[in-house]
């Protein structure tokens, strides 16, 4: 472990400073910043990493059951360094074998798990798994086309046909490889070896291409060394279709490059080097990074948009600077000597995350820092905020050639980053979490030793060294994903004094675990899942779930997981010292031990995400059927998602109680006493209530009360009156808004992609009908704000009231739309049209008031989105805008509005 510099952290930037041993007594931290911000020295985490820094109680944390016998690679403090998975298969071993040290070797391994070796003009790919105690593992020889250079394994990719997440065949396994001078060979079945189509890229010169990727629908991206990017489809007749992405096509393109500079949008310019590209699934976008800009494509499957191009010079070259010699006195004249390189581009929880090394010829002794920075990509522009995380990597400066480090992310929801060069890796952390993991150098320096590539398999670092094959690096007390204190407290849920042996003998027969408590047992296996023990924790599964097991076990996994999540919800924060006397002896959370209050609802969210990789990972997922949620049926998979969607809303509602004090203490005092919850007297109300989050809607009633008094007893004239509507309106369009913004953004977390069973009627939670439901409460306020403030407003409060109503309807009418999709028209006409006849209602009712205010805007606005054709008309009659009416004659022609406008004005006589 080494000694870690930290500095104070601003909101939206963060740097961080430190030493590597062996870097000179030049190496050696500065004592402040140039800001003048005390640093302070400590040692990464000692109670995480300690088991005597635990209660003693919780002292089989440290050292689970392993499973599996790995053998130990090389020395390390901190981590675990062993081989990983099976032995290698026979033809990796010999082309290992038989190549000279000189021999240029290079790996790929895939996030599908599966491994790639180049070797010569040879590519074996074959399937890597966590147990060794597997079958002789598939393993395929392909021939590369020939190259004047050498081969790498940056231009081999492979996609997928299966559903992603399943163990893929080598028939639904595709190949696409290319040489530096552009020759493309392309296997449609990874089964068939001698079965491929050929064909050659040129986009003239004498460029060379650095990577291959897999994107979307099948297709691949060819990308050159000057940062030009080709797409390549394949099709079903054998043939490859090319073509070029589109560059300086972003929202801003067509103004000069002088001032897209200052905006930091850039064309491209002959002069990049292209260092790394990105593939993000889940929003279809493809970035590449060159010594100048970050650029962004959107895809779909068959073509393509540029969304924007972003100068990183502009933002980070200074904040690199300033978190490395910010303390510096002479530190204007330093800058102007710094040279930086952007090295490698991946992504995690956070945002994008770049790797760049920094170093200044002048300094004596001349190191290279290596920085992790992280930037969030807000969609069509990134964030100017940043997070630079100074490593404590710093080798000596050699040639710009040698400062080659790549950048491997292993868990998308942790804040771990590797850093590897041939000879070494370099274990981290991003520096945007609560956690850090102890920052060590790991050498791979026997004779003739190397590494050859990196990727990830089931969150753990993977690397493939020439002596030992592949390598996993773990840390050496298997250090949880969760909050230390949710894990301990999880830990002692499953695991009490003397029945550990019960949770982790994996002997343990099916007709013994059909007796235990199921929930518990997931939970144990969720717990090795976050230790990265995910082997472990598949086997604990398998044996509580058989695949083939009956309708009876899926019922009992969805109540477990359900279960699970709930727990997770509605945790007691017992490790906060003023809530230890207060959890009952029976809690229904994880256990006694849990989060601190003041990061509750942040680490609660992180560890539903956790709980929802698990399930995924594990194969639960498309298991998952249905739970009984107020009175009805819901698929649980869209139950868990309710779940973290009350989460996002109580973070919202904590921000508010920050801004808004007096009035949320009232309300949530009113809130835990229609529950009769009872406030200890160490606790405070909003302790209470923000400890069960799974209740947080029990909030809307009570403001809609409060309000409903502060009216009745309030002068008009006093600020008071109308403000207390402002408020409770902001409340409960942020809390609904914050729902709806996860739901939407995440959806790809909770949607089934093979098709199963109809799912039954989904009523959203922010939907909920009743005297305490949130749609009676938007009824409600519609009225308040129309009939009693509205009236008395001023011309600017109108104008907030009318937007805030707005962003409630919006809600209101959103939940409906999500109600009435779920229900299966086709089999349940009735339930359908009654649903339809209710929403016209409900949707007419709250846009007609906007028309007799004449607020146009705001009723189109929704009118147009709800398809509202009733509204748009009579606007369009009462402003006698003709033109508007033919506008929406062509924008919803393939709705029939022609036809709905002909009855209207039949009807009306017209």
């Amino acid at each position: 472990m080494f000694p870690a510099v930290s500095s104070p952290r601003t909101p939206g930037t963060g740097t961080r400073r430190g030493s590597l041993g062996g870097g000179g007594p030049g190496s050696t931290p500065r004592a402040t910043s140039r800001k003048g911000l005390t640093l302070a020295s400590s040692v990464s985490s000692p109670v995480l990493f300690s088991p005597a820094g635990r209660r003693s109680s919780l002292s089989s944390r440290g050292t689970p059951t392993r499973i599996f016998p790995h053998h130990s690679i090389t020395e390390s403090v901190n981590y675990d360094v062993k081989t990983f998975g099976s032995s290698l298969p026979v033809k990796v071993i010999e082309a290992l074998t038989l190549t000279e040290v000189d021999d240029q070797l290079t790996v790929h391994i895939d996030e599908g798990g599966w491994a790639c070796l180049v070797c010569k003009e040879k590519l074996i790919i074959w399937k890597i798994a966590l147990s060794p105690i597997t079958k002789l593992s598939v393993c395929k020889e392909l021939q590369l086309p020939p190259s004047d250079f050498h081969w790498s394994a940056n231009l081999v990719a492979l996609s997928y046909s299966a559903t992603s997440g399943e163990a893929h065949s080598t028939q639904a396994v595709t190949v696409m490889v290319a040489t530096r001078e552009g020759s493309i060979r392309y296997w449609p079945s990874l089964a068939s070896e001698d079965t491929y189509t050929e064909t050659f890229v040129d986009l003239g010169g004498d460029k060379t291409y650095s990577f291959l990727t897999a994107v979307q629908g099948g297709s691949f991206i060819l990308s050159s060394s000057g940062g030009q990017l080709i797409r390549l489809i394949p099709e079903s007749i054998g043939k490859i279709h090319q073509h070029v992405l589109p560059q300086g096509e972003g929202v801003l393109s067509g103004i000069g490059r002088k001032v897209s500079s200052l905006l930091g949008i850039l064309s491209p310019s002959s002069d990049f080097i292209l260092s790394s590209v990105l593939w993000d699934r889940e929003r279809a976008s493809f970035y590449s990074l060159t010594s100048s800009n970050i650029s962004k494509w959107e895809l779909d499957d068959s073509s393509e948009k540029q969304a924007h191009s972003w100068d990183i010079n502009r933002v980070l070259k200074e904040n690199i600077i300033d978190a490395i010699w910010g303390s510096e006195s002479n530190y204007e004249a330093i800058k102007e000597g710094v040279n930086i390189q952007y090295l490698d581009l991946k992504q995690n929880c956070d945002g994008l995350l770049i790797l760049a090394a920094a170093w200044h010829l002048a300094d004596s002794p001349c190191l290279v820092y290596y920085s992790l920075i992280t930037v969030e990509d807000n969609g069509y522009q990134m964030s100017d905020s940043v997070t630079v995380e100074v490593t404590q990597y710093n080798p000596p400066f050699q040639s710009e050639d040698l400062t080659v480090c790549r950048l491997m992310v292993p868990n998308f929801s942790s804040q771990t980053a590797c850093l590897y060069t041939e000879s070494a890796v370099y274990m981290c952390s991003t520096g945007t979490g609560k956690l850090s993991l102890p920052q060590e150098k790991i050498v791979f320096n026997t004779q003739g030793d190397s590494i050859l590539g990196a990727g990830s398999c089931g969150g753990i670092p993977i690397l493939f060294s020439r002596n030992s094959g592949l390598v996993s690096i773990t840390s050496r007390e298997n250090v949880s994903i969760l909050a230390e204190d949710l894990e301990d407290s999880l830990a002692s849920s499953v695991a009490g004094p003397g029945n550990e042996s019960v949770v982790f003998d994996t002997s343990t027969k099916n007709d013994t675990i059909a007796q235990e408590d199921k929930t518990k047992l997931l939970k144990a296996a969720f717990l090795q899942f976050c230790r990265k023990d995910l082997g472990h924790a598949q086997m604990i599964v398998d044996e509580l779930f058989s695949s083939h097991s009956d309708l009876d076990s899926d019922c009992e996994l969805d109540k477990a997981v359900t279960q699970i999540s709930v727990d997770l919800l509605d945790d007691y924060p017992a490790s906060d010292p003023h809530w230890a006397e207060s959890v009952p002896e029976e809690a229904p959370g994880f256990s006694n031990t849990s989060l601190i209050i003041l990061h509750q609802l942040e680490d609660k969210m992180k560890a539903h995400s956790f709980l929802m990789d698990f399930i995924h990972q594990v194969g639960l997922f498309r298991r998952l059927s249905t739970f009984p949620v107020r009175g009805m049926p819901m698929a649980t998979w869209l139950l868990l998602c309710e779940h973290a969607e009350k989460l996002a809303a109580a973070i919202i509602l904590k921000n508010h109680h920050s801004r808004l004090p007096d009035l949320m203490n009232t309300v949530i005092l009113m809130a835990l006493n229609k529950r009769d919850c009872d406030v200890p007297s160490n606790l405070t109300p909003a302790d209470v209530f923000f400890r069960e989050a799974s209740q947080v809607d029990t909030i809307c009633e009570c403001l809609l009360e409060h309000e409903e008094q502060v009216l009745k007893d309030t002068s008009v004239e006093s600020v008071e009156w109308a403000e207390v509507v402002i408020n409770v309106n902001s409340i409960l369009k942020d809390m609904l808004q914050a729902a709806s913004h996860y739901r939407q953004n995440r959806n790809s977390l909770y949607r089934r992609e093979e098709p199963g069973e109809k799912e039954p009627e989904y009523i959203p939670w922010t939907a909920t009908s009743g005297p305490a439901g949130i749609r009676t409460a938007i009824v409600c306020q519609h009225r308040t704000v129309l009939k009693v403030v509205y009236p008395q407003a001023d011309s600017n409060l109108r104008n907030v009231l009318m937007e805030q109503l707005v962003a409630l309807i919006d809600g209101f009418l959103d939940g409906y739309v999500s109600q009435l999709k779920s229900v299966d028209k086709s089999n349940d006409q009735e339930r359908y049209s009654n649903l339809e006849m209710e929403y016209l209602q409900k949707r007419s009712d709250l846009l007609s008031p906007l028309l007799t205010l004449g607020q146009y805007p705001w009723a189109a606005s929704l009118a147009e989105k709800y398809c509202d054709f009733d509204i748009l008309v009579q606007m369009c009659e009462q402003t006698d805008n003709q033109t508007r009416l033919q506008c929406y004659m062509t924008q919803f022609a393939d709705q029939n509005f022609s036809d709905f406008l002909f009855r209207w004005y039949l009807e009306k006589g017209k």
